[in-house]
């Protein structure tokens, strides 16, 4: 399948079905610690960059062939931005008509602002939006947004949604070391928030392979100042455990092109997770792979990563 990827584990969603609704790093942000790597070029054009029904028909592939209980989440993310495909809207009603498996949408929420992809978004049951700055300043220097994308857009779509919205909104934070994980950073952090009154507050890091290579994860100190600060709401989100679901997949070479392309992911974790096939029928696969040009190997940490080849990292 081309747009839907898993079951993969996840941190928040236990088990989640993908939805990729559109290209490779299709995106209006181009966020400095962006484990899909820089934005090049970005766009702010919603546009159906992939046909409803072309989605429609692998959904209802991906859900017939998996047995009650298998999928915990049906989730829209993938390569970039899915608040830029113009049905999104149109395809969270049909999967909904489809199935009584939850739907989330992980988004940047940059375009809340706009009435339309909040009436896309209304069905869903969790809403995950990204608030990695409580200040314009600090969010132009870590999600280097489209132009017209301001801070107060920004935020004002968060709370115009967090009005009509019923369902769980789930706030993402990306702690950055030196960046956002300052006294000063949180506490304007948290006078936002508190405004959003969103129900939980995600904390991560970049454990993927970041698009800048001076880029660090917040360090025990950031996390615990982030905790006090932010509160009760917030929590912590540990790597996610589990095996990836490829059963779609016809053999090796199409399933780590299938993980790494939206999951960048350590080379000891992709050995792991695709314990069906040798350790040896994988190392040789990765090796073809770079050599065709469809995969490169990205060392971030002192740690080897895998990514797809549109991915584009700074050296």
């Amino acid at each position: 399948m081309k747009y839907i990827f898993g079951p993969v584990p996840s941190r928040r969603l236990g088990q989640s079905l993908g939805i990729d609704p559109i290209p490779q790093k299709t995106c209006n942000w181009s966020c400095v610690y962006c484990q899909l790597g820089r934005s090049t070029p970005m766009t702010n054009k919603r546009r159906e960059y992939i046909p409803c029904d072309t989605i429609l028909v692998e959904v209802t592939q991906a859900l017939r062939s998996h047995s009650p209980g298998e999928i915990d989440w049906v989730t829209f993310v993938g390569s970039g931005e899915p608040t830029l495909h113009s049905g999104l809207g149109a395809i969270i009603r049909q999967v909904k008509a489809h199935t009584t498996i939850p739907v989330a949408v992980i988004t940047n929420g940059s375009l809340l602002y706009l009435p339309e992809v909040r009436a896309d978004l209304i069905l869903a049951d969790a809403v995950l939006p990204t608030l990695d700055a409580g200040s314009a300043d600090l969010y132009r220097r870590i999600n280097r947004p489209w132009p017209e994308l301001t801070f107060d857009s920004l935020v004002g779509g968060l709370l115009a949604f967090r009005s009509e919205y019923s369902g769980k909104l789930w706030v993402e934070v990306m702690l950055v070391r030196g960046m956002n994980d300052s006294e000063e950073a949180l506490r304007d952090l948290a006078t936002v928030l508190e405004r959003i009154q969103p129900d939980q507050v995600h904390l991560s890091l970049p454990v993927r392979p970041p698009a800048e290579s001076w880029v660090r994860p917040a360090d025990e100190e950031g996390l615990l100042r982030a905790q006090a600060i932010l509160g009760d709401v917030a929590r912590v989100l540990s790597p996610a455990q589990g095996e990836f679901d490829l059963r779609g997949c016809e053999d090796v070479s199409e399933a780590i092109l299938s993980i790494i392309t939206r999951h960048p992911m350590r080379e000891d974790d992709l050995f792991t997770s695709i314990q069906r096939w040798p350790d040896e029928d994988v190392r040789q696969i990765l090796e073809s792979l770079s050599e065709s040009g469809k995969a490169q190997l990205v060392t971030r940490y002192g740690v080897r990563f895998w990514a797809a080849s549109g991915t584009k990292y700074a050296d």
